[in-house]
């Protein structure tokens, strides 16, 4: 039996060239969505990691 890793990858990239090739427009909107919820994560962590530098004190 394969590695199911490898089949698991496989599907993931398949699917995602589907909807790229299906959809253009929808991926890009699936793209942006996933960029904003990295950006907001980082900034989470940026709140956090200056909440903690102040001594866990509010503004």
């Amino acid at each position: 039996m394969k590695d199911p890793k490898k089949i698991i990858l496989f599907v993931l990239v398949v699917f995602v060239l589907y909807v790229i090739i299906t959809d253009p427009a929808k991926a890009a909107d699936y793209v942006q969505v996933g960029f904003e919820g990295i950006s907001n994560g980082a900034k989470a962590i940026g709140d956090f990691m200056t909440w903690v530098a102040n001594g866990g004190k509010d503004d």
